[in-house]
């Protein structure tokens, strides 16, 4: 049974005809990836399915129910910035248009000692804001160029942190090399990171018909935590179905209700930049608990535009651009 609380598309925006349009979601292949996908797919769009594991999209959009549109599946590793190129060359040397780029993939390192790509980035980082970074800006011409397009980005209301302790931004140790490292701690300053990129992206483009979202999908009944020692394996394992019988987490669909409103609903873009969260127990501030579409995020830190326009011209150095 749904929880009260969550906050659904509406029937017009779940009804649309997407015949014609192309979007591309990462980390397709499962949960709320999955969802978006197919429903995308179900309104009659072409959705390129960005996965890092081709046979597991291929397997993924074969289950997809009552398919008007189309898909693909083209390989993309986002803690590897070569399979980033690389999927992007592949997608424009077939596409010239992309009507929304729904940046959903992501991971926390669950083993707790930091772990380094071969970039020498932070893992979490990584596969959560550097990865789709790179994405974003090398398919920026594609956008602008495509009437009315969207970029979303995955976030976590584990970037709001407490009204004692709230993550931000580390500009002077990104990697996590010069500090005691924590995963949780590298998770939530990742998603502040992503909350600060959809902002100046969103103040960037404006004028050029392009708009952006950071979103807070809900406690999704997903594969989160499955990876990681044994003891956060077995924490995952009683935590997952509390948290199902409580009702404090979601179906996949339910927690794909939030992409898909800033993907394809009217009022989305007017607050291109915006913060848009499912609801969620998680919050430790209680005002925010039931969500928002938008919502003010309760952590000042994610609303730095200094540091997130310092953040985006480090990443441009960092990622090669």
């Amino acid at each position: 049974m749904a929880n009260k609380n969550v906050i659904w598309c509406d029937e017009k925006t779940l009804s649309k005809d997407l015949t014609g349009k192309t979007y591309i979601v990462t980390g397709s292949n499962s949960g709320v990836g999955f969802e978006t996908a197919q429903q995308l797919v179900k309104q009659g769009a072409h959705v390129v399915m960005a996965v890092r594991r081709p046979d597991a999209g291929d397997e993924a959009r074969r289950s997809f129910q009552d398919p008007k549109g189309t898909t693909e599946v083209i390989k993309c590793d986002l803690a590897d910035l070569d399979s980033v190129i690389s999927f992007v060359k592949e997608f424009k040397s077939k596409h010239n248009q992309l009507d929304g780029l729904m940046c959903n993939a992501g991971m926390v390192n669950m083993e707790n000692k930091p772990k380094y790509t071969k970039h020498g980035f932070e893992y979490t980082w990584s596969a959560s804001y550097f990865g789709h970074f790179l994405m974003t800006e090398l398919l920026l011409d594609t956008l602008k160029a495509t009437p009315n397009s969207r970029m979303a980005i995955i976030s976590s209301v584990v970037h709001a942190g407490s009204p004692k302790s709230r993550p931000k931004v580390h500009l002077e140790d990104l990697h996590h090399k010069n500090r005691k490292y924590n995963n949780f701690e590298a998770y939530g300053e990742a998603k502040v990171a992503v909350v600060l990129y959809a902002k100046e992206l969103a103040e960037r483009l404006k004028g050029t018909g392009v708009t952006t979202y950071s979103i807070h999908p809900g406690w999704a009944r997903s594969n989160f935590g499955s990876g990681g020692n044994a003891f956060m394996k077995a924490s995952m394992a009683v935590l997952g179905p509390v948290f199902t019988a409580l009702n404090f987490s979601d179906s996949s669909w339910e927690s794909a209700q939030t992409s898909l409103h800033c993907l394809l609903s009217d009022d989305a873009p007017q607050h291109s930049g915006a913060y848009f969260s499912q609801h969620s127990v998680l919050y430790r501030d209680k005002e925010c608990r039931k969500g928002g579409w938008p919502m003010k995020s309760p952590n000042p830190n994610a609303d730095d535009m200094d540091t997130a326009k310092k953040l985006v011209e480090m990443s441009y150095e960092l990622v090669g651009l």
